[in-house]
């Protein structure tokens, strides 16, 4: 139930107005979160929820023509957080593992997407010296789309594991003083 709560945070933290927030959304964690907690066969639903975003936010908030070619490579990076998550959490979490996640997430993002806004042409011209301005440019996204991440991933494995501690510390009894 929380990894689908987490979608539709995601899905809502890209749709509610957030200017000034450049990327600061639950997409990567939520996307990690669902790959690591939910079988296979239920990830076609959050990709579907995050592709009519896409869909929505292209037409309907920035006005422009929907072409689902330029969708492709955050489609596949969707898919390849979610994969992340089977992969790295799936079967053991630990802090170690999340922080890896939490990094991979946003990196993975980062290089790519900016290597296909670069080589889409553009925006940023054909030469070394474009890719470079491209990726500055992203900085402040990438920023906080690490902070982001990370937050969510805190969350979602932090807060059950933090509550589990807790009960297990107010299911032990103190031992009488004979047994000592």
């Amino acid at each position: 139930m929380i990894a689908y709560l987490l979608i539709l945070i995601a899905v809502l933290t890209r749709v509610l107005p957030h200017a000034g927030w450049m990327n600061f959304t639950a997409v990567g964690g939520a996307l990690i979160y669902f790959g690591a907690r939910r079988p296979w066969r239920e990830m076609f639903g959050p990709l579907a929820a995050l592709m009519a975003t896409d869909f929505y936010l292209t037409t309907f908030t920035y006005h422009y023509a929907f072409r689902w070619q330029a969708y492709v490579t955050t489609w596949a990076w969707y898919a390849a957080a979610m994969a992340l998550g089977w992969i790295l959490l799936r079967t053991r979490v630990s802090w170690l593992r999340g922080c890896a996640a939490a990094l991979l997430g946003p990196t993975s993002f980062f290089v790519v997407s900016n290597y296909a806004v670069w080589a889409a042409g553009g925006m940023y011209p054909r030469t070394m010296g474009g890719l470079e301005a491209c990726y500055v440019a992203a900085i402040p996204f990438y920023r906080n789309d690490l902070i982001s991440t990370a937050l969510v991933l805190g969350a979602a494995f932090g807060v059950p594991a933090l509550v589990r501690k807790m009960r297990a510390a107010a299911n032990m009894q103190p031992l009488s003083k004979a047994a000592s």
